[in-house]
C-alpha cells in the first residue's frame, strides 16, 4: 500500500457518504457532479485510472435512456468505489500489522 493511498482514504470515505446521501434523495444534479467531478479527481489522485475513466464515461457518453438507468449507472459507481475502499483499508490493515 503506498503512503499516498492511506492519506486519501478520508476523502474516499467522505465521497462515498456524499454520493451515498445525493442517491437516497434522488438528487440527480448532485450526483453527476459527484461522478463526473469529484469520483474523478479523487480516482486519479489516486491511481485509480479504471475507476476514472468509468466516472467520466458515466457523465459523458451518450444521454441516459431514463432516470433509472442513470440511478443504476451511479449505483455501479457507489459499488466500485466502496470495492476500492475495501481493498485500500485491507493493505493499510495489512502493512499495519
Amino acid at each position: 500500500m503506498n503512503a499516498s493511498n492511506a492519506l486519501l482514504l478520508p476523502g474516499l470515505e467522505d465521497l462515498l457518504g456524499d454520493l451515498q446521501y445525493a442517491r437516497r434523495s434522488g438528487d440527480m444534479g448532485r450526483l453527476a457532479l459527484l461522478a463526473y467531478c469529484e469520483v474523478r479527481r479523487w480516482a486519479r489522485q489516486a491511481g485509480e485510472q479504471a475507476l476514472a475513466e468509468h466516472s467520466t464515461e458515466l457523465i459523458t457518453r451518450s444521454p441516459h435512456s431514463s432516470r433509472e438507468e442513470f440511478m443504476e449507472q451511479v449505483d455501479e459507481l457507489i459499488v466500485e468505489l466502496e470495492r476500492v475502499h475495501a481493498r485500500i483499508a485491507r493493505e493499510l490493515a495489512h502493512s499495519h500489522a
